[in-house]
């Protein structure tokens, strides 16, 4: 199922970094940046949540909470946290039930092979569950910039 702007973001149900369940109704009444990455401390997977996280606090400014996604089991998720100090939550997926759910998994292509895997997607979701952007080209070490630029100029 492929998701669009304008429809409702799919419910969902995890868990966080410490076990505890995370899903979609958890931010009713704000703003959500929903990112999903394929997994903890590679290079363009560090740089996107660095970036988030250096504008962590402009974005809870905007009224939007941040929530990134892997399949990384939540051991990964706390040492990449303690790491890098990443203010946000993130999501152990390993079933790949929301990812699949939001449309991140599918056919890759990596020097000429094709495989199944996780495809780098951010959704933006607002205050009533709305999908309002999607981005799948993300800019991991300019995600803010890319988003902000998306979200001002559509509300111009």
């Amino acid at each position: 199922m492929k998701l669009e702007t304008g429809q409702k973001a799919p419910g969902f149900q995890g868990v966080d970094q410490d076990e505890k369940p995370l899903g979609l109704d958890d931010f009713k009444g704000s703003g959500l940046i929903l990112y999903f990455y394929p997994k903890d401390n590679t290079s363009g997977c560090t740089a996107e949540a660095c970036d988030l996280r250096d504008n962590y606090q402009m974005w809870l400014s905007k009224g939007y909470k941040v929530v990134g996604v892997s399949p990384d089991s939540t051991q990964s998720h706390q040492k990449f946290i303690a790491k890098y100090n990443l203010p946000f939550p993130l999501i152990s997926d390993p079933e790949k039930e929301i990812i699949k759910a939001y449309g991140a998994w599918g056919p890759k292509k990596l020097y000429g092979r094709e495989y199944e895997g996780l495809l780098r997607t951010t959704f933006v979701i607002d205050e009533n569950g709305i999908i309002q952007q999607i981005f799948t080209k993300v800019k991991t070490k300019e995600h803010t910039k890319q988003i902000l630029d998306k979200i001002l100029n559509d509300n111009a």
